[in-house]
């Protein structure tokens, strides 16, 4: 819904700095989509026709003034909320992961680091991993936040998951016990991105990729105090955590560039791509020290109670495993007719939008245990986003 175009006199204010060029072409091309010369019948080419030059600044800014106050359309308030509602769900995730493993608290989470054998485990993967995990922490629960009161600032409904916070938390020694959204004592860690990411191939054209370790029902967290010893025990609790830290962050790099190209509103694509562009960050950041869990000195290690191992991948030779190569190789986009090209992948709904995300999410059991009212809310909430098409 549109805010009303008729304006009332008031008080006299500074004037306005004048716009560019750019700026009001910019600014008359949307009083050309949207305002009263269409709805009165105007054809665009008579519209097209008036030079920019006669229209006065007052007017084309007083119309950006009002385009910027419009209200979202349905479309764009489904990205945000669900966007939201994930962003929640990783604040979930990554407190659980801080409260053990990181480096400082975050905002509203005060708890850090208990758990001193799980942060030197960590440690032995790259001596800044409690800091990274902090940091990471604290940007989800300000996305989370963000994108709530934007929502709000707009009028649209800000998604609130709290009645669903009911998992168990670890019970080793100093972490609250409080309810969860997330699972992340029992993880089935889908790693098939770290070869996705070394290959020449696209998800987006079919291509499907093998595991680089198998992950199967494994804590990603200490669950309890006896979760700290032997040492190899809890490396490998520290080097699932390293890989599940790496599919959480590449599924937000797909997610953000899927369902930027279904914005509408210049400030939603612009909020979309920006954290979007963050998300990758993380991942590239967690690219790199996961690989230190399948490298010397860290790897071969395994785990004695459950059995799984994580190899030494460079033993095995080939670029599918050499864990050094964590930036994109190129590969097919768009067309496999045009140079392969390196790109975040994938970028269609099929693999990488919001439905496809929380079924990730699903098999990866991050939400088990969780209520069938749980799944219908984030699924209602994913299809929307999906459905959402920009309108120009």
């Amino acid at each position: 819904m549109q805010n009303d175009d008729r304006t009332s006199n008031g008080p006299a204010q500074t004037a306005p700095p004048p716009m560019t060029g750019a700026e009001v072409d910019t600014a008359w091309r949307r009083v050309v989509r949207r305002r009263s010369f269409l709805q009165a019948g105007i054809g665009l080419a008579s519209v097209a026709a008036v030079p920019v030059s006669v229209l006065s600044a007052s007017t084309v800014q007083a119309a950006a003034r009002a385009d910027k106050s419009t209200r979202l359309s349905k479309g764009d308030v489904a990205i945000l909320r669900f966007l939201a509602a994930v962003e929640l769900i990783e604040s979930d995730l990554w407190v659980q992961y801080n409260e053990l493993g990181g480096a400082n608290g975050v905002v509203g989470h005060p708890v850090f680091g208990t758990d001193a054998a799980y942060v030197a485990a960590l440690s032995n993967l790259d001596g800044d991993m409690p800091q990274y995990i902090s940091d990471n922490t604290d940007d989800e629960l300000s996305h989370a936040a963000f994108l709530n009161a934007y929502l709000q600032s707009k009028g649209a409904e800000p998604v609130n998951l709290d009645v669903f916070r009911t998992l168990s938390s670890s019970t080793a020694t100093d972490v609250p016990q409080i309810g969860r959204l997330t699972n992340l004592q029992t993880l089935t860690v889908d790693t098939s991105f770290y070869t996705r990411y070394r290959s020449t191939e696209n998800p987006d054209f079919g291509a499907t990729f093998p595991q680089a370790v198998t992950i199967t029902h494994e804590p990603g967290i200490p669950t309890a105090n006896r979760d700290d010893s032997p040492s190899s025990r809890i490396q490998a609790i520290a080097n699932t955590a390293a890989f599940h830290f790496g599919f959480i962050e590449q599924g937000g790099a797909s997610l953000y560039s899927v369902l930027a190209l279904k914005a509408t509103n210049l400030e939603v694509l612009r909020i979309v791509v920006s954290i979007g562009g963050v998300e990758t960050d993380h991942f590239s950041l967690w690219h790199d020290k996961l690989g230190n869990a399948v490298a010397t000195p860290v790897a071969p290690v395994t785990d004695p109670i459950t059995g799984i191992t994580f190899p030494d991948l460079n033993a095995k030779g080939g670029e599918l495993n050499q864990t050094n190569l964590i930036l994109p190789e190129p590969c097919d986009f768009i067309s496999e007719d045009l140079p392969e090209c390196s790109v975040i992948r994938p970028t269609l709904d099929a693999n990488g939008g919001a439905v496809a995300t929380i079924t990730a999410f699903t098999a990866d059991r991050l939400f088990l245990g969780q209520s069938d009212k749980f799944f219908d809310t984030v699924m209602e909430l994913a299809k929307a986003a999906d459905a959402a098409q920009r309108k120009l």
